[in-house]
């Protein structure tokens, strides 16, 4: 899929900013704090209706504004181009209209556009906790698997509920009846070995796609997998059955000590992926280098993955990505950007000078855009000798009433 144009307004740093995007690699360059960041949260919101840099959409409205809004026009997805447009108003939501059209839910739009973005965050991905990772897996499946993302959201308001009643009866000092639990308990049961066998699914396939993206950034002196730590003693084959009966055992052994501390304590929410090379643990023991190359091949893979199931190219998002990278590592990942393997690319930086010789490679399809502030504006505008074309002029109407969603998916991620 190709982003045409974009166009932000009271979003952070930018009042009102909108410029035209070229088919393959934009360099969006500038000092820091003076907005580019901000155009990738931007493009975040509107593929997957939330931020990856921010928990709450409030801290994305500018100051002193009532709202903040989001547009971009889209070609080449499912063959028909498309305008999406996000709305956002504190105290009544957010919604989000596809060519004019309010969707009934966030959700529906989530994996009309595929995205993938890269961020010095990212490198939490094998140093963090067990929650960055389920996050990660949780991003990809819900792009590729609208059904993963409703069991998904479905399965954390069955635990919501079955952590107050636990809860409500601790403060009794007494169990809580069998018919009080025990609906919410096989609903998550139910939904929980779903989640748990298409992860599984998911990492077998995935690990292919990891191999590869070793291979394309040229690391293939280690081999790196992914051990997937979740509910029991699972074989590699667990069918959604078998992950049932072993689900509900482990409730039976938790029982106790479910009702002692008032809250669940089996389920996918607990999961853990534990990445290696060769034998080596990467979280305890991988050096710096080992790291940043892991989590770029993660996101890498990411992008294959979706690339394999999706009916368009996903855009590949790259803020600050390149700063911590050597130099040999920086020219094979560029050179894997402008070739056919990557579709459309958006790169942040300060400087423009390391990208130059890519850019000059295909004048029509890169293109970099110089990202300023004045006053405290954001400005973004064609560098100097670029083909991009001009910025149109931004259309003044206001934002559509924004509603609040109950399937908003940006809940924290199990």
């Amino acid at each position: 899929m190709i982003l045409h144009t974009l166009r932000l307004r009271s979003f952070r740093a930018h009042a009102e900013s909108e410029f035209s995007l070229a088919p393959s690699i934009n360099l969006l360059y500038g000092p820091n704090g003076a907005g580019k960041t901000n155009v990738l949260e931007a493009i975040h919101y509107l593929c997957l209706t939330k931020s990856f840099t921010a928990s709450r959409d409030r801290y994305a409205v500018r100051k002193d504004a009532p709202y903040f809004e989001v547009e971009g026009t889209v070609a080449n997805v499912r063959e028909k181009p498309m305008t999406v447009r996000l709305a956002y108003v504190p105290g009544e939501g957010k919604s989000i209209f596809v060519n004019g059209v309010e969707l009934d839910r966030l959700a529906d739009i989530v994996g009309t556009l595929p995205v993938v973005v890269f961020s010095p965050e990212d490198y939490d991905l094998t140093a963090g906790g067990p929650s960055d990772r389920r996050r990660f897996v949780n991003n990809i499946l819900s792009q590729a698997r609208p059904v993963y993302m409703d069991d998904l959201m479905k399965y954390r308001r069955a635990r919501r509920q079955r952590n107050e009643v636990l809860r409500s009866y601790k403060k009794r000092s007494a169990p809580p009846p069998a018919e009080v639990l025990e609906p919410w308990t096989e609903e998550l049961v139910s939904l929980g070995s779903r989640i748990v066998h298409r992860r599984q699914q998911f990492l077998q396939t995935f690990a292919e796609d990891l191999a590869e993206a070793y291979r394309r950034i040229e690391a293939v002196a280690e081999r790196p997998t992914i051990e997937y730590d979740t509910i029991g003693d699972l074989a590699p084959d667990a069918s959604v059955e078998d992950i049932a009966a072993e689900f509900r055992a482990a409730l039976d052994r938790k029982h106790g000590q479910e009702r002692d501390r008032g809250t669940t304590l089996v389920g996918p929410q607990r999961d853990e992926l534990i990445f290696r090379l060769d034998d080596l643990e990467v979280r305890r023991y991988g050096s710096q280098g080992q790291h940043r190359t892991f989590a770029m091949a993660l996101k890498l893979a990411q992008y294959f993955y979706l690339q394999a199931r999706s009916d368009t190219e996903p855009l590949l998002l790259l803020d600050d990505a390149f700063g911590k990278l050597d130099a040999d590592r920086t020219d094979v990942f560029l050179d894997l950007l402008r070739s056919d393997a990557v579709g459309q690319s958006l790169i942040t930086a300060t400087h423009r000078a390391p990208f130059d010789e890519v850019l000059a490679s295909g004048p029509e399809a890169h293109q970099a855009l110089q990202v300023r502030s004045t006053d405290g504006t954001a400005v973004v505008e064609p560098a100097s000798g670029s083909t991009a074309p001009k910025t149109a002029t931004p259309d003044s109407s206001p934002p559509e009433a924004a509603v609040a969603d109950p399937s908003d998916p940006t809940a924290p991620s199990d």
